[in-house]
């Protein structure tokens, strides 16, 4: 179930404190998965990310810029 970040019984989402102006996503943490969406279309596509996955990404990002 996806749902808007003032549904008390949906995902709670929360921003990224790295999110700018223009590129700002939000994550919820669901059971074992992590979701990642724009909070500009919160009605529209979630990524869903196992935890794993999700670590390894947050590993690449704070060792510096991906290739």
């Amino acid at each position: 179930m996806i749902s808007n970040a003032n549904d008390s019984f949906g995902p709670q989402w929360r921003k990224s404190t790295r999110s700018g102006a223009t590129a700002c996503v939000e994550v919820a943490h669901v059971n074992d998965r992590v979701m990642v969406r724009d909070s500009k279309n919160p009605d529209g596509t979630v990524l869903s990310f196992g935890r794993s996955d999700w670590d390894a990404f947050l590993d690449v990002v704070s060792a510096g810029a991906p290739d």
